[in-house]
């Protein structure tokens, strides 16, 4: 906006002196109004006052430099200003050019003052208007949200709670109002702390299979997919690795040009929160000790050579018989764009299947990215940036040509994730010897040393389903936004896993992850 907050309006128009009314009219507005009579002496204007024109209003019908003429040299140079057009007519090509982008509006002669001050508000006062009013809102539900909080909340009430959160994050984030962004970001945090103690108490529960359970990783397919696959039609399975719920809503109106969403469920990812385990548990139906024991042939422990999470597609196979399904299915994993691309193009055979596993290693492979790489780093600052980044990938990926070759197929599509991340802050001290896993947000191993009050501490590894490798071999998980840090080089290693994106552990952002079911748009 230009000097003092006054917004300044260009108008150009070879009967300038006609519309003194209306710049009249915006003048006691508090608008400051530059007149002239040419397309030429508005471009002059611009280039005088480069940071001082927030908005053109453009006669179509100028003689010598034309409208449309000036439109096109203020595009190239100004291309952020935006242009209103004043036409005598309702043409189909002012139409198309606003439509194109070109022009942000136009108006049909005679124009009365009440539309001009509509279209100034419209094109230069609709983001501070909408910030405004979203942190109203938010003041507004601030007090609501923290009532739920100190109240007593099941899975399903932690489900809805945490998409309330996911929808103040994303409205929050064009707010220029510093203070409301802090005071939300401290009732995140206060969700997180107590979402993590909710999670512990019961979490052992769950799995032993004692009282009300939410859907976890070792049952959504058994109750969200497999129903699916007894419809005449096939379905795809997208998941999309350490893809977060806010990710997920970011992305959504752009996956909505393709698909329309039937079913926006959520998740809960088992522990710890990591391919290894959550996934495999996804796809074998079974948690991590019950695939090494059923099938010890597809599980690999942390301390054995091979990737861990390698036989997915056979646990899979194994989880699709047991359950009476002996179907026709593909499994692919996309780990580059030229894969990608020639899978997009295979669409056609992959039709013929009852199911389609696809994999995509973008977002977790970002998240390595940003913390080994600057650059990955500045790209992906915070939560904002993160999810500004993954919309990028998606628009100019491969899976966007797979959702373009499903429009108008009577099929069914997933999209979902084995778990999330959570951007960590927050060192805690642990220290064991060179058997204890390498991972950030949770360790096992012998000799382990730490603060009980500062994890959660699974003693004995039966409990939680996971497989032991040493009799006194405990798990322990970070909460919220901590990470383990070992004492020896305890400034280097904090200072260069600060603020990365890590799974593992538990927070909101990691365990309640989505499930969506959606279906093709008609092309």
């Amino acid at each position: 906006m230009s000097s003092m907050d006054k917004i300044t309006i260009l108008w150009a128009d070879d009967e300038i002196d006609l519309l003194k009314p209306h710049i009249l009219f915006l003048e006691e507005k508090g608008y400051a109004v530059v007149p002239v009579m040419s397309g030429t002496e508005a471009l002059d204007e611009m280039e005088n006052r480069p940071n001082g024109i927030d908005i053109v209003f453009l006669d179509e019908n100028m003689p010598g430099l034309s409208g449309l003429d000036t439109l096109t040299q203020l595009k190239t140079r100004y291309p952020q200003v935006p242009v209103v057009m004043i036409t005598k007519s309702e043409e189909e090509h002012i139409m198309d050019e606003a439509l194109g982008g070109k022009i942000s509006d136009y108006l049909i002669k005679p124009v009365n003052p009440k539309q001009i001050l509509l279209a100034i508000k419209k094109h230069t006062e609709a983001r501070r208007l909408q910030s405004e009013r979203s942190s109203m809102s938010y003041q507004q539900q601030f007090r609501e949200i923290g009532m739920e909080l100190s109240g007593p909340l099941d899975h399903a009430d932690w489900v809805e709670l945490y998409r309330k959160l996911v929808y103040w994050d994303l409205e929050l984030s064009t707010v220029a109002d510093d203070n409301i962004a802090d005071i939300f970001q401290s009732q995140k945090a206060e969700a997180n702390q107590l979402f993590c103690r909710f999670y512990e108490r019961n979490y052992l529960d769950w799995l032993s299979g004692s009282g009300d359970k939410p859907l976890m990783s070792p049952t959504v397919l058994r109750e969200k997919l497999f129903p699916l696959l007894k419809e005449n039609r096939p379905t795809f399975l997208i998941v999309i690795d350490n893809f977060r719920y806010d990710q997920w809503k970011y992305l959504q109106p752009a996956i909505e040009q393709y698909l329309r969403t039937e079913d926006d469920c959520l998740y809960y990812s088992i522990l710890p929160t990591t391919t290894q385990f959550a996934r495999n548990a996804m796809f074998g139906g079974l948690l991590p000790s019950e695939i090494e024991r059923k099938y010890p042939q597809y599980w690999v422990n942390e301390d054995q050579e091979g990737f861990k999470n390698q036989y997915e597609n056979e646990l899979l196979d194994e989880n699709l018989r047991r359950h009476g399904l002996v179907i026709k299915h593909s499994y692919n994993k996309v780990l580059n764009a030229q894969y990608g691309m020639r899978l997009a193009d295979t669409i056609p055979t992959l039709l013929q299947n009852k199911l389609n596993v696809i994999i995509y290693n973008f977002v977790d492979m970002l998240s390595h990215a940003r913390t080994d790489s600057n650059i990955v780093r500045e790209l992906a600052a915070d939560e904002k940036a993160y999810r500004s980044v993954t919309l990028s990938w998606f628009e100019h990926s491969p899976l966007a040509e797979v959702f373009k070759a499903l429009m108008g197929q009577d099929v069914n599509i997933i999209i979902t994730t084995d778990h999330g991340s959570v951007r960590i802050d927050r060192p805690v001290r642990v220290k064991g010897d060179t058997s204890v896993s390498v991972n950030l947000r949770y360790k096992q191993g012998r000799l382990l040393d730490y603060n009980p009050k500062e994890v959660f501490e699974v003693k004995d590894p039966a409990k939680a389903f996971l497989p032991r490798r040493h009799v006194t071999s405990p798990y322990i998980f970070c909460h919220q936004n901590d990470f383990f840090a070992y004492p020896n080089n305890y400034n280097q290693y904090v200072q260069y896993y600060m603020n990365t994106f890590q799974h593992g552990g538990i927070s909101l952002e990691e365990v309640l992850i989505p499930f969506i079911t959606l279906t093709p748009k008609n092309s």
